[in-house]
């Protein structure tokens, strides 16, 4: 009897050391030496941390599992914002010289990028932070990844896989200029998921041109006949019009380019005129044309095919991933002003008044869509 007291005592002893010991191991790896200095706290993640076992320190940094607050460092010369909507990613001086040039190599930041967030983003969108347009440089580019809809005028296929993205990637636009957020063509780039791929005949390619279709992509939204195949085109009440943008964000997506994404159906898309054979003439807008066809919404759908998914079933609600590439990192004045573009630009109301004649997602689509930025908690790997 005396032994089996004996025996739990010890074991009792042996058990509240190994507690200790447990206690002091955890409290010993909070403060691991080993971690880099130019890591910072709030982007180290425990994964057994729970709401309850949450510290005053982690409440005060708003580090809670699904929150999409507080700067995240992935590398360091790549890091999420604090407000969790951009990256921020210093790359090389030759290899950022290259976007200038029109050359950038996409891979370099969509494979990057993907190492450390999840396969959740529609687009990319990667700007550079010059003040001025460099010479010569376009001032958007679109490069489609892939396209899964039907009745656009184009074949489908996928191609995301080349760019890291599993499969839901859609397009990875560059722009030189951050400020192109605002002022356009921002809109433009990502019309250019939809539109034109074959939908309509152009002279302009990729783009509307000669045609009553009043978008992003081009074309007016009056057309006067001048006699002897000669035609004046206008565009809000002005003369003139472009045939591959319109005025940058201050022009909403037309109703054929709402149609194409998927945000009216078939029985609200409008006729279309499209010049044949068109050349400008000497003054603004004015242009010649063997003749002025007329595409209606019954023709157009027959040669195509109906819009699938159609209207009911088609995606509403976009994902962008935001990466600024720099030679050196970014001031915080520059941090912010990109980010109060990215958060006007995506946001379901009107933006500021300071942009202006400039409409931002929501409403140039008229409220039928959202544009997200956010990177969430979940979609961090």
């Amino acid at each position: 009897m005396t032994h089996s007291i004996h025996s739990k005592t010890t074991i009792s002893k042996l058990a509240f050391a190994f507690v200790i010991a447990s206690l002091f191991a955890i409290m010993s790896c909070s403060k691991d030496e080993t971690v880099p200095k130019d890591i910072e706290e709030d982007s180290i993640e425990d994964e057994m941390t729970s709401d309850d076992d949450l510290t005053n320190e982690d409440e005060e940094n708003n580090e809670t599992p699904n929150n999409t607050t507080g700067k995240i460092v992935f590398e360091s010369n790549l890091f999420l914002d604090d407000s969790r909507s951009m990256v921020s990613y210093v790359i090389p001086q030759n290899e950022y010289d290259k976007f200038l040039e029109g050359e950038g190599d996409l891979k370099l930041i969509s494979e990057k990028v993907y190492e450390y967030v999840a396969d959740e983003f529609d687009f990319i969108i990667i700007l550079s932070i010059e003040e001025v347009k460099p010479e010569g440089l376009f001032y958007g580019r679109s490069t489609l990844v892939q396209n899964e809809i039907q009745g656009l005028g184009n074949n489908t296929y996928n191609s995301a896989s080349s760019y890291g993205s599993a499969q839901r990637l859609k397009s990875i636009i560059y722009m030189p200029k951050a400020d192109y957020i605002r002022n356009g063509p921002f809109l433009h780039e990502i019309a250019h998921t939809w539109g034109n791929k074959g939908f309509i005949p152009t002279t302009v390619g990729g783009h509307w041109g000669f045609a009553s279709t009043a978008g992003q992509l081009g074309g007016f939204d009056e057309l006067i006949d001048q006699g002897n195949n000669s035609y004046l085109g206008k565009m809000n009440g002005n003369n003139g019009f472009g045939t591959f943008a319109n005025g940058g964000n201050s022009i909403p997506y037309s109703n054929l380019e709402l149609y194409l994404m998927g945000l009216i159906g078939a029985d609200e898309l409008e006729s279309i005129q499209v010049a044949v054979n068109p050349e400008w003439g000497d003054n603004a807008g004015e242009f010649t044309a063997d003749e002025i066809q007329t595409y209606t919404a019954q023709s157009l759908i027959a040669e195509h095919g109906e819009r699938l998914p159609s209207v009911s079933d088609s995606q509403k609600e976009f994902k962008a991933l935001a990466v600024i590439i720099s030679p050196e990192a970014l001031d915080q004045e520059k941090i912010d002003n990109i980010k109060l573009d990215l958060e006007n630009f995506s946001r379901s109301s009107a933006p500021d008044s300071n942009w202006g004649s400039s409409s931002n997602f929501w409403k140039a689509t008229q409220g039928k869509a959202s544009f997200d930025f956010v990177v969430d908690q979940m979609s961090i790997k």
